[in-house]
């Protein structure tokens, strides 16, 4: 995920993505007792997927710190620049910066000093985004949050001289959009973790000191939907504690490509890197609410969907399938030369019943014992088709 660009990320399961359920409602937490998990994975990998994940379908995701200064490479830029020493990165310090600067010296340029709130929670709201993830500390180490574990390399002590992380979840839950927390286990250069790192990672002082302080004080600050913990690689699960951190969070703690991914039953997280000073350039702008018009006319395809017996219809039009209660859709990617859609997969009945979204009235169709359903797409002009990119057929009756 590179911040200065955007792209998908989407959002599977994963060991270390944790995510946390608000509860259920006060008459089955009545009626009884919430199921208790112990610290190992059988007990852990049991634990279904919230309900509002797997309906949300589609989040924004912020990737966002203090390498969004250099603004350059990617947001691993520190590691590539003086963990690996590539050339390249070297060569864009040596032609950009003074002899001797640091990676601590981009601190106090991360100054978000047109961070909005407000203004982003909007945004990500007309996006049709259901809830967003924000960085809240990478593997630099710099915590967006005023973290009592990393002293003057935070947003509160350095730069903004705010709390980013929690100004963020105000405007969002102000909209109904559920907040979700990345953090870094790992820091490249942290004294603690190279000397655990040293001994082989026999010895917990980061984990102690660093990692697990940070995500208590998250959930318990912050009470996230979604945790998505990363940087586990360098050592086993083991080292990071993390069936204690994960059984905790499940027992005690005080809160519980679009439409290929979600065709196939995943969600899509939409990744975009703010400005240092917490601009939200016009390009990611126009993406995210061209996204939010699609879904404005096709998230009936789209939210709470679930994945139908096929997932893609192989052929010129490129059609992916969803399904929600007893219909079933067909969103096609490009629009047929002759204006007839073909759909081999469906099996149509006496009842069957196909209308497109955003278009009034129902869509003539014939079916062909060899070739399959044909239908009749509305023939309109431009500026009437009700999305410029991506439609969407709904099939009632069919099996």
């Amino acid at each position: 995920m590179r911040a200065p660009g955007m792209r998908s990320r989407p959002a599977g399961p994963a060991l270390l993505l944790l995510l946390l359920f608000l509860g259920a409602a006060e008459s089955v937490r009545r009626a009884q007792p919430p199921r208790r998990y112990t610290p190992d994975w059988p007990s852990l990998d049991s634990r279904p997927l919230p309900a509002w994940f797997d309906e949300a379908k589609f989040g924004v995701f912020i990737h966002w710190g203090v390498f969004s200064v250099p603004a350059w490479g990617s947001e691993w830029f520190w590691w590539h620049w003086q963990g690996e020493g590539r050339p390249q990165y070297q060569r864009f310090m040596r032609d950009n910066y003074p002899p001797g600067f640091s990676y601590a010296d981009f601190g106090p340029q991360f100054t978000a000093r047109f961070f909005h709130p407000e203004e982003w929670a909007d945004l990500f709201q007309a996006a049709g985004a259901k809830y967003v993830v924000l960085t809240t500390k990478h593997h630099e180490g710099f915590t967006n949050w005023p973290s009592p574990v990393s002293w003057n390399w935070n947003s509160k002590d350095v730069g903004p001289h705010r709390d980013l992380v929690g100004e963020l979840g105000t405007a969002l839950r102000k909209r109904n959009i559920r907040y979700g927390l990345y953090h870094s286990l790992l820091e490249w250069f942290h004294p603690l973790y190279l000397l655990d790192k040293k001994n082989g990672f026999k010895t917990q002082h980061f984990v102690s000191a660093k990692t697990m302080p940070e995500l208590y004080d998250l959930v318990n600050s912050y009470k996230p939907d979604l945790i998505w913990s990363d940087g586990e690689w360098e050592c086993p699960d083991t080292y990071w504690n993390s069936t204690n951190f994960l059984s905790w969070l499940y027992n005690d703690s005080p809160v519980k490509e679009l439409v290929q991914t979600v065709s196939l039953g995943g969600n899509y997280l939409l990744n975009i890197g703010p400005t240092k000073d917490g601009l939200i350039v016009p390009i990611f702008q126009e993406r995210l609410l061209a996204v939010g018009k699609w879904l404005s006319i096709n998230g009936e395809a789209i939210y709470a969907s679930k994945p139908w017996r096929v997932q893609w219809e192989k052929n010129t039009t490129s059609v992916w399938y969803t399904s929600k209660g007893s219909a079933v859709y067909a969103i096609f990617l490009h629009w047929p030369e002759n204006g007839v859609l073909n759909l081999e997969s469906p099996i149509t009945t006496s009842t069957t019943k196909i209308t497109m979204l955003g278009i009034q009235g129902d869509l003539k169709w014939s079916t062909d014992p060899d070739k399959g359903l044909f239908i009749s797409l509305p023939q309109l002009p431009p500026s009437a088709v009700p999305a410029e990119f991506a439609w969407t057929i709904k099939l009632t009756g069919v099996k």
